[in-house]
Formats: structure tokens, C-alpha cells, sequence
């Protein structure tokens, strides 16, 4: 049986980061990731924001880290070489009520220690962004809130942990956790290992984990949402993140500047009582028209590519045999023992605080190891796949000069050539499915939705694994190998 000083269980963007921090002690760390690749469930499906910290309850956990880390963004990014936009946000009102909360939201933020925060008035506004309805009353203004790529920070996040001596295993479900006097037996598939300790970030999954091993003392309700996304056409109606305050309860409106050159619009939000629900309903995306019709009425709709759906964990504490009133306001960092610590919940804000968190979670175990500090950590990551649309004409002539797969271009919406395909599954976390290229290279992200490349993506993925094309297959939207 393989003996490691930590089992690190889920590989989404708070799986890869704690690996990537314990990275920096001298411990034995191994990921163990349900999917055939990282950041596939609720890491793959977000808003993408990097949140600057004034919504969220001052001296919490969460304002705390949420500020730190949106200060400390654009480095970390630097560090893993994966894209950052910081575009500033304005959260909008266009009456009393959402005015009066926007002041607070003010407050709040300064209290939070957010720097740059300002108040606008409507005219102010519609200077930051002047497609929004003129009817906008106020504006909250935030320079430290920008975008980024989830699973491409995930990915690097993961590579960079993996260089620096971590470990990942993937299609490795955990099906039981048991107590050994002093560590943990984990069983995963047929197979086990001994761990010193546990850091449990199964994220949907991540009570059912504490439960394998501790009496239940949270758990999570779902919830989902849905999206639109714009083609790069319709970029340039929105500027900056813009959050809108609705003057009744509710979930508003959020348009967001993808790094990509997209509009990301949403998300809606539904209890629901499935384990797996990604799907899209007619009723959410009216919603969302309408709210884009009242806050920005000139944006194209004409240029949607496609709509997706997200699932969200909502943690509770279980009393007296069912679950609390009110869900958990904060980052739910469970101790289960000295050894086994569980995130679980996490949502907005987990993308901007995942490397926060993983090094928070990371240092608590490391602590109770008594491991020492790793002096040859190197937090550097450079992408090692090209991207051929950022090169200059010279440049790309170089490149397909010295491999004429990268003058074959697959995706032409992306302008993704097969040589970059090649380069995301031979790569050292190397695509296995369809969405893992997608995920890697941006190939079927454009227009067309992979109408042209998805059958080329296929071809270059069963030439490149050994497979036959027929098995390389879709199954309810999600794009897999079938393997022996």
C-alpha cells in the first residue's frame, strides 16, 4: 500500500492550489481526482471574477482573504503565466433602494480595507460605460476587481504543483476514508493508500467525504444557475465587470469581459434537488433577457453562442437531525481532527481566493506534520503549449518552419492549430477528452461552438492516444475517452 503525508481529495481550482502549497513543505502529497481531468465540475462552470471584497461581512474569513488576494492577483497570475484582466467593476443601481444598498456595499468596503472605491453618480456611470440604460441612478466603482480563466489558473496551478514534486491521480473516485490510530486508509477504485492526514475539497462531494470518516456537521444544499456567453463581436459593449442591484430582493445581473474577448451574461439562480444538473431552462434565460433589456438594452443578443449551466454548493450546519435556518455566510473550513480538514461549500468567492485558501488549508496540515519549509519551491510556472494567436506573423513562421503541425489550423473560429492540440495531450497533465482540449487551447470556444473542429479535435485525439475514432465519444454534453 503507498504511503503519503497527505491525500489531498478533488481536483478543482481548491484541490490544485492546496497541492501547489504544500508544495512548499517537505511532505509527500498526492491528488486524488474523481474526473478524467482537473477543474471539470464547478471550477469549469463560474463567473470568473476576481471580487475585490466589499460584499462580504467585515472581519469574516472570507472579506479578510477576498481583499489579500485581489490585491495579490495580477502577481500570482504573473507567477503561473495564465491571463489576467483587471478591468475594474461597477455594480449599478437604478433607484432608491439599490442605491441605499450600494452606499453600504461602500462602507462595507472601506471597513474591508478595499482600496479605490468610489461612489458615482448616473453621469459618471454611463462615462465608464456608456451603453448601460441612461436610467442608471448611482455606481459603485472597484479599480482592484478584474477576470480571469478558471481552469487555466487551475491547470497551471496544478502544473506548477506537479513540478514542484506533487503528485495527481485522476479517474481515482474516493469510495471510503477509515481511521488507522495516527492517519487515514483511503480507497479509491481497488485500490488504497495510507495518509497522515486529509484535505478534503471535493467541492459538490466534499460533506459525503467528511462523512466517511466523522458524524456529519455540515452539509450542502445545491443550487444552479444559468449563463449566456457572447461571441468577441459584441467585446467592446462592456468594458468593465458590471454587477447589477436590483431595487427588489434578487439576483440581479452580471456582465462580465472575458479575458477571451467574450461578454459572459448571468447567472441565474434555483434550488435543485439533482446531484449533477447542468442543464439550461427557457424560464432562466427569459430572466436573463429581460435584465439585460433594463440594464444594458442596447447589447447585441444577436451574438450569443451559446448558453450553459452551473451548479453551486450551499453549506448548512446539521442540528438536531436536519440543517440550520441559514446557510454558512463565511468560508466553511471544517477541522475534522487535527489531521483532516475539509472545505466545504466553497463558492463565490472561491476562484479569487482558491491560492488563499489552498495556503491556508496547506499550512494547517503542515503544521500539525511538523513538516519544514521546501527552500527549492519555485512558484514560477511557464506555459509550456504555445498559443499561436498571441505570436507575431514572424514568430508563427518560426514555429511551423520548425513543425508544420502548427501552420495546420484546426479551429478556425480560435485560430488553434493542430500542433497546439498535440501539445495540450502530450503535455504532462495532457488532455484525455474533447472538453479537456477545449479547456487547454481554446479550440471550440469561438462562433461555431466546435460545429467545424470538434471532428478534427476527435481525430487528433484517437491518433494521439491510440484509440479508434468511435471511441472518443459525447455523452450528455460531456466529452470523454472510454477507456479498458
Amino acid at each position: 500500500m503507498e504511503e503519503y503525508d497527505v491525500a489531498v481529495i478533488g481536483g478543482g481550482l481548491l484541490g490544485c492550489f492546496a497541492l501547489r502549497a504544500l508544495a512548499r513543505h517537505r511532505v509527500r502529497a498526492l491528488l486524488l481526482e474523481a474526473r478524467e481531468d482537473v477543474c471539470s465540475e464547478i471550477s469549469r462552470a463560474n463567473t470568473a471574477i476576481v471580487y475585490a471584497g466589499y460584499d462580504m461581512k467585515p472581519g469574516s474569513l472570507k472579506a479578510a482573504m477576498t481583499v489579500r488576494a485581489a490585491r495579490s492577483f495580477e502577481t500570482l497570475c504573473r507567477e503561473l503565466d495564465v491571463r489576467y484582466s483587471q478591468c475594474g467593476a461597477v455594480m449599478v443601481c437604478f433607484g432608491e433602494n439599490g442605491y441605499q444598498r450600494l452606499q453600504k456595499k461602500l462602507r462595507q468596503g472601506a471597513e474591508n480595507g478595499v482600496a479605490g472605491l468610489k461612489l458615482l453618480s448616473g453621469r459618471e456611470v454611463l462615462e465608464l460605460e456608456p451603453n448601460l440604460s441612461p436610467n442608471v441612478r448611482a455606481g459603485l466603482y472597484a479599480p482592484q476587481c478584474g477576470t480571469a480563466i478558471p481552469w487555466e489558473l487551475g491547470l497551471a496551478a496544478a502544473g506548477n504543483a506537479i513540478a514542484n514534486g506533487g503528485k495527481i491521480r485522476l479517474n481515482a473516485a474516493v469510495t471510503d476514508i477509515r481511521d488507522s490510530g495516527g492517519g487515514y486508509v483511503v480507497t479509491y477504485g481497488n485500490q488504497r493508500l495510507s495518509a497522515k492526514s486529509v484535505i478534503n475539497c471535493a467541492g459538490m462531494n466534499a460533506a459525503k467525504i467528511s462523512e466517511m470518516a466523522f458524524a456529519p456537521k455540515v452539509r450542502i444544499v445545491r443550487t444552479a444557475g444559468n449563463y449566456y456567453v457572447l461571441d468577441t463581436k459584441a467585446g467592446a459593449f462592456v468594458k468593465h465587470v458590471v454587477f447589477h442591484e436590483p431595487e427588489k430582493k434578487g439576483k440581479g445581473l452580471t456582465l462580465v469581459p472575458s479575458v477571451g474577448g467574450n461578454i459572459l451574461i448571468g447567472p441565474t439562480e434555483r434550488k435543485y434537488d439533482c446531484s449533477d444538473d447542468y442543464s439550461v431552462t427557457s424560464e432562466d434565460l427569459r430572466q436573463l433577457r429581460e435584465l439585460v433589456f433594463e440594464v444594458i438594452p442596447s447589447l447585441p443578443m444577436e451574438h450569443i453562442i451559446r448558453s450553459f449551466g452551473a451548479v453551486r454548493p450551499n453549506p448548512y450546519y446539521v442540528e438536531n437531525g436536519g440543517l440550520s435556518e441559514k446557510s454558512i455566510n463565511d468560508f466553511c473550513v471544517l477541522e475534522n481532527a487535527p489531521n483532516f480538514v475539509s472545505l466545504i461549500g466553497v463558492k463565490t468567492p472561491g476562484m479569487t481566493c482558491s491560492a488563499e485558501l489552498g495556503r491556508h488549508v496547506a499550512d494547517k496540515i503542515a503544521a500539525y506534520l511538523g513538516a519544514a519549509r521546501n527552500g527549492n519551491f519555485n512558484p514560477a510556472q511557464r506555459r509550456s503549449a504555445h498559443r499561436a494567436q498571441e505570436l507575431t506573423f514572424d514568430e508563427r513562421r518560426q514555429l511551423v518552419a520548425a513543425n508544420p503541425a502548427y501552420g495546420s489550423i484546426a479551429c478556425r473560429c480560435r485560430e488553434v492549430s493542430e500542433g497546439e492540440i498535440i501539445e495540450a495531450i502530450r503535455g504532462p497533465l495532457g488532455a484525455a477528452t474533447v472538453d479537456g482540449v477545449k479547456r487547454r487551447t481554446g479550440a471550440g470556444m469561438g462562433r461555431c461552438q466546435g460545429g467545424f473542429c470538434q471532428q478534427r479535435v476527435i481525430e487528433i485525439l484517437a491518433r494521439e492516444r491510440g484509440l479508434s475514432k468511435a471511441s472518443v465519444t459525447k455523452n450528455g454534453g460531456k466529452s470523454y475517452i472510454l477507456r479498458s
